[in-house]
């Protein structure tokens, strides 16, 4: 596992991952809809194994951050802001603005590096509507997921499957776990909501497609 897949997922372990699905207004922060929902997890019983890249897997990509996400199947075309750890040691969520933006969790590799890039979008930004993430649960396999990076290139992926989990079952290592290959990682909320929560959260996994880099 690199160092930054490690670090991401030591971090949603012990944790657990704040998957930004905020409501209610805004302009109150102490208004607990305004919060992120966490996502409940757990810590792995035994160290995850290495593991050999597939054959026809894409080659993967050098390190650079991602700058903007573009998911034509459900009209996502948005600036993506990097994200760290709160003082709790939770994951941060993006701000919650009329500008809604996706975050990539920067201790995650950068989208076309080996391992599971994440990002993390809100599914609803309070008096703002639909969050960037809204539309997250209609993707299908297939569907292609464009991160312009840094460097100017792009990183071209496929969505292999598409998950809505409750929170309590947050899948920690199919998240966060080692992978041999590049791969992405959406995540918001999802389900009915509860008072001031979602039940669960919708995450979708992608491949770095063989013809991944642009």
């Amino acid at each position: 596992m690199s160092p930054y897949s490690r670090r991401a997922f030591l971090a949603a372990a012990g944790i657990g991952l704040l998957a930004g699905c905020a409501g209610g207004d805004p302009a109150d922060p102490a208004d607990p809809a305004d919060r992120a929902d966490r996502a409940a997890s757990t810590t792995p019983s035994a160290p995850l194994p290495s593991v050999t890249p597939p054959a026809g897997a894409a080659r993967p990509l050098e390190r650079s951050a991602p700058v903007a996400l573009r998911i034509p199947a459900i009209g996502v075309d948005t600036p993506v802001v990097r994200l760290g750890l709160q003082a709790d040691g939770s994951v941060e969520v993006p701000a919650v603005t009329a500008d809604d933006r996706a975050g990539w969790y920067r201790y995650s590799p950068t989208p076309g590096q080996t391992g599971p890039s994440v990002l993390l979008g809100h599914v609803t930004v309070g008096k703002y509507g639909d969050g960037v993430f809204r539309r997250l649960d209609r993707l299908r396999p297939g569907d292609g997921i464009t991160a312009r990076l840094e460097n100017g290139t792009t990183a071209e992926f496929a969505v292999t499957a598409v998950r809505t989990v409750g929170k309590k079952e947050f899948p920690t290592t199919d998240v966060y776990g080692n992978v041999a290959r590049p791969e992405l990682r959406l995540i918001t909320c999802g389900g009915p909501l509860t008072g001031d929560e979602y039940r669960d959260n919708v995450i979708v996994f992608a491949v770095l497609t063989p013809a991944g880099e642009r």
